[in-house]
């Protein structure tokens, strides 16, 4: 949109003082900023002269294939660049011209068909095949589904999906209330194909009954479910969706998924979705790609419609439908299965022309407020948010977003995006680099400590040291970084010692504590790096043979008293409870006191816990001295070298150690402790 200076100059951000005090090295660009605001203004008012974001919203009401309370078929779609569209299917025996939809204003197409005469039922029965038929603007005929379909079915391995009419005669009805936000979030990043340790794909009711008890054991406040929404192939992670209102059939039916969420509320854990709205499947016959038998439709037409690097279609903000289909689809995943937040996929890639590609961020705020920011994809997320927190005050929202991009996870109301969280990618990069590149002898401390505290302030982070993409083929896990080939050999509590072993588990201990306790306002674990799972991800494809063995997680690994696995499940148990105890991911930055090159010690104060850290590969410290801000006789609360957390006990946690009026490292009061290499302790006063 293009105003002119006055018009920016006059725009009113109802909070727009408070972003410039808390930071302001951002009044240069208030200006921008405001103009932002303008755009967000300026749509707000564009859907109030259709009716208002309450209506707005529930497209999903209104568009695709519905049975109303009379029995009668209800169709609406918007196709633009359509000559025609008719309704076929295993109804009407796949007749093509039988029911022609009636060509409305603004793009838009409607078909009822009425109940039978007999008995009053609907034309169309509980999980039949449907598709579209769309005819072009060159009068070619295109089978296609529903934008707005809300099951899709692969039958009989065709290539391509089907949707179908999901009318079952009951629905599963809600026990459950969301529970209370949680003060501060510890997610379990799940995927529910992958949770079986079958070679299979997992069902939604598998992962309710035999994962979901496990999450809860360790004390995670979160689950954040991939791949849900509908995508045809299986090994895109559920990355390229097809089919936005579909909860993937794969894993089973709607009312299961239903079932699940509510089962996660019962337990008091919230879920988030991992909603990917940055871009969509190139698919025709079973995606949004070429809907109307155009370029454009849904996304941008020619190159700014397709994302090069991922071989995707890339959404038209600035379409009013566009937006009505994407934030209805938000209120959808709330309304229909109660989920309590999202995880916004692709975010750097949406808010930039250049999608992050070929670009290295220095962190200059030009880098942030030019003409490389896509303030479309910008203000679609200002929408969103805006719309999500002031409907529904329990909605959190997270955005993966790696360039830092200021106001990101400021409020609307202060001329920001309106996320709660961003997540703090630097930090698993960090881990990744140490063990790829140099030994724990080199490892940088102050590195370690200025990458786990180098966020905005005032915009919370969630971190994390590996999440899915970490897992992945052709990547791996910081415990098979550590341990490789050692696991099939020296996991076994009945095996020969293993120093490759032992420096692994160790590692991965502290690499976690420290992330988890320096490193942001909240928390997140892939499913089953909590107990250093071996090996790496990969979706059954081509490449190999369709094999499950690594689609999979290998949950025996952890429940054999035989293994060693069974320590750093432990350990991640054991840091989930104590957060929920001390609350330090909802205190302010931790205060590090000490970060020493050559003893390799890092020593930080959050939440009135003191953390010390030696990663020294071989010095234990005796009676090392260490500051610390309020005096008393302090306790170990958690310390990695307890024998069943893999450790060699070697520290008495028992022992008091209490405070001297000696100052130390800048803090009021000084002690000292045992301080074993390799591992970590916390302490608190009692």
């Amino acid at each position: 949109m293009f105003y002119t200076s006055e018009e920016i100059n006059a725009v009113k951000i109802p909070s727009g003082e408070h972003l410039f005090e808390l930071d302001p090295w951002l009044e240069p660009y208030r200006y921008e900023i405001k103009r932002r605001y303008k755009c967000f203004e300026d749509y707000q008012k564009w859907i109030n002269t259709v009716g208002g974001m309450e209506s707005f919203t529930q497209g999903y009401k209104q568009f695709g294939i519905h049975v109303d309370p009379h029995g009668a078929i209800r169709c609406r779609e918007w196709a633009p660049g359509a000559k025609a569209i008719y309704l076929r299917g295993d109804f009407n025996n796949w007749n093509e011209f039988e029911y022609p939809f009636k060509k409305m204003e603004f793009g838009k197409w409607e078909l009822v068909i009425p109940p039978t005469s007999g008995d009053g039922k609907p034309v169309i029965p509980h999980l039949s095949k449907v598709k579209l038929l769309v005819i072009g603007p060159d009068g070619t005929k295109h089978d296609r589904l529903s934008p707005w379909a809300t099951y899709v079915k692969n039958f009989d391995r065709n290539i391509v999906y089907d949707q179908v009419l999901y009318n079952p005669p009951s629905r599963y009805e809600f026990k459950y209330s969301h529970p209370p936000r949680p003060r501060a979030l510890r997610i379990y990043e799940t995927h529910v194909g992958i949770a079986t340790s079958e070679l299979k794909v997992g069902s939604y009711l598998e992962f309710k009954d035999k994962v979901l008890p496990r999450i809860v054991d360790l004390g995670y406040n979160c689950i954040q479910l991939m791949a849900v929404m509908e995508h045809v192939y299986y090994a895109s992670f559920g990355y390229q969706v097809t089919n936005f209102f579909a909860a993937s059939s794969r894993y089973g039916t709607p009312d299961e998924l239903r079932e699940l969420v509510d089962e996660c509320h019962h337990q008091g854990i919230i879920v988030f979705l991992d909603v990917v709205h940055s871009h969509a499947s190139k698919n025709t016959a079973d995606g949004l790609n070429q809907f109307d038998g155009t370029d454009s439709c849904y996304f941008h037409a020619h190159a700014r419609g397709v994302h090069q690097l991922w071989d995707s279609r890339l959404f038209n903000y600035t379409e009013l439908e566009v937006l009505r289909f994407l934030l209805s689809n938000l209120r959808w995943w709330i309304d229909e299965y109660g989920f309590d937040g999202f995880r916004f996929d692709g975010v750097m890639s949406m808010i930039y022309h250049h999608h992050g590609l070929n670009t290295n961020f220095s962190g200059s705020y030009g880098e942030y407020f030019g003409l490389s920011v896509d303030t479309e994809s910008w203000t679609y997320l200002m929408l969103a948010n805006s719309f999500l927190h002031k409907k529904y005050p329990f909605v959190i929202t997270i955005a993966e977003e790696v360039s830092g991009m200021p106001t990101l996870c400021r409020p609307v109301d202060e001329g920001g995006a309106g996320f709660d969280y961003r997540l703090a990618m630097a930090v698993p990069d960090l881990w990744i680099a140490f063990l790829k590149k140099c030994s724990d002898e080199d490892w940088d401390m102050g590195k370690i400590v200025h990458s786990l505290t180098n966020r905005r302030w005032g915009e919370a982070n969630i971190a994390y040291a590996e999440c899915h993409d970490q897992a992945l083929v052709g990547d791996k896990t910081i415990s098979f970084w550590l341990m490789d080939k050692e696991m099939y050999t020296h996991m076994s509590t009945l095996s020969d010692p293993s120093l490759i072993i032992d420096r692994g588990i160790a590692l991965h201990k502290m690499i976690r504590f420290i992330t988890h306790t320096l490193g942001g306002e909240g928390y997140l674990n892939f499913m089953g790096n909590e107990f250093g799972h071996p090996e790496w991800l990969d979706f059954p494809r081509q490449g190999n043979n369709s094999s499950y063995h690594y689609a999979r997680r290998q949950w025996h690994l952890v429940d054999d008293p035989l293994l060693k696995y069974k320590f750093l499940n432990n350990w991640d148990r054991a840091i989930q409870h104590l957060e929920e105890k001390y609350h330090w991911l909802s205190a302010p930055q931790a205060y590090v006191s000490r970060k020493h090159e050559d003893d390799k010690v890092i020593v930080f104060e959050r939440a009135g816990v003191l953390f010390v850290f030696n990663f020294h590969p071989q010095k234990s410290f005796t009676n090392y001295r260490i500051g610390v801000a309020t005096p008393g006789s302090y306790k170990i609360i958690l310390n990695s070298d307890r024998e069943e957390f893999g450790g060699f006990n070697r520290v008495d946690d028992l022992m008091a150690m209490p405070t001297t009026e000696e100052g130390w490292d800048n803090r009021r009061c000084s002690m000292y402790v045992y301080i074993p290499s390799r591992v970590c302790i916390a302490l608190a006063l009692y």
